[in-house]
C-alpha cells in the first residue's frame, strides 16, 4: 500500500494528495499532486527522491520576500523542474494583515476564498497548465496556504468531508515535534502555529455551497474555464 506522507530530506510535511476515496467510490491519483512545506531546507538528496518521485513542477505560493530570502535552490539537476511563484496571499505580507483581523484561525479558508481569488485563480490555472509529471505546491510550513489549495482541490474531486479534514490535520502531527524543537521557549504559541482546526474545512464547504452552490460554481466565479476545471479533475482522479 503507497503512503501518503513521503520523505524527502529534510522536508517536514510533504504528502501525496492520491488515495483518497470520492463520494462516488473512486480514489484520487497517485503521483500527480503533492503538498509540502519550504523546498529551501530539500537537501540533493531530498531533491533525487523528489525527482524520482516523478515530480516535474514547483509551485511556490510563498510571499516574494520570503522566496528571496530562502531561495528553493535546484541543486543537482538544473533544468529538470520547472519553478513557478505565485503567491496566494498577495505580493506582500501587508495585503495579508489587512484581511487577517476579519475572522479567527477557523475563517482561514473562507477569507482567502473571499479576498485572494485572483491569486487563487492563478494558482489553480497554473496547476491545470502543468506538463506532465507531478506538481507539488508549497508555501512554508506546508500548513493553511498550501492546506487551502490541497482543500479545494480534493473538494472539487468530491473526496469524502472528513477525509479532507484529516488531510488537513496531518500537518499538526507532522509539524508538531519540529517546531517545539525550534521554538522551545514558548511552547504554547507553538503549538497554536500548528494547530489545524476541523472547523477550517467546514467552514470552508458551507461558505461554498452557501454562496456558489458547489466548488466548480465557485470556480466558474473567480475566472476559471470549463477547460481548467476539467484538466484540474483529470490530475485528480482516476479514470
Amino acid at each position: 500500500m503507497q503512503k501518503r506522507d513521503l520523505h524527502f530530506p529534510n522536508l517536514l510535511n510533504v504528502r501525496d494528495l492520491g488515495g483518497c476515496r470520492t463520494k462516488d467510490g473512486r480514489e484520487t491519483r497517485w503521483r500527480s499532486l503533492l503538498r509540502a512545506d519550504d523546498l529551501c531546507r530539500l537537501t540533493p538528496e531530498g531533491e533525487q527522491a523528489l525527482l524520482d518521485y516523478g515530480v516535474r513542477t514547483i509551485i511556490d505560493l510563498r510571499w516574494p520576500t520570503d522566496a528571496e530570502t530562502h531561495p528553493n535552490f535546484v541543486h543537482q539537476t538544473p533544468g529538470a523542474l520547472h519553478h513557478q511563484h505565485l503567491s496566494l496571499l498577495g505580493t506582500s505580507i501587508d495585503a495579508w494583515r489587512a484581511v487577517r483581523p476579519l475572522g479567527p484561525k477557523e475563517q482561514f479558508n473562507c477569507l482567502v476564498l473571499q479576498h485572494f481569488q485572483p491569486e487563487l485563480r492563478t494558482v489553480l490555472q497554473a496547476i491545470a497548465a502543468a506538463p506532465a509529471g507531478g506538481v507539488l505546491f508549497h508555501c512554508v510550513s506546508g500548513k493553511d496556504r498550501t492546506g487551502v489549495v490541497a482543500a479545494l482541490l480534493l473538494a472539487l474531486a468530491e473526496v469524502e468531508t472528513e477525509t479532507i479534514v484529516r488531510d488537513y490535520g496531518r500537518s499538526t502531527a507532522n509539524l508538531r515535534e519540529p517546531y517545539l524543537a525550534a521554538y522551545p521557549d514558548d511552547p504554547a504559541a507553538t503549538l497554536e502555529r500548528v494547530r489545524c482546526p476541523p472547523e477550517q474545512i467546514h467552514n470552508m464547504l458551507a461558505y461554498i455551497q452557501e454562496q456558489y452552490g458547489d466548488i466548480a460554481g465557485y470556480l466558474y466565479t473567480i475566472g476559471l474555464q470549463k477547460s481548467e476545471i476539467i484538466r484540474l479533475q483529470e490530475r485528480l482522479l482516476t479514470a
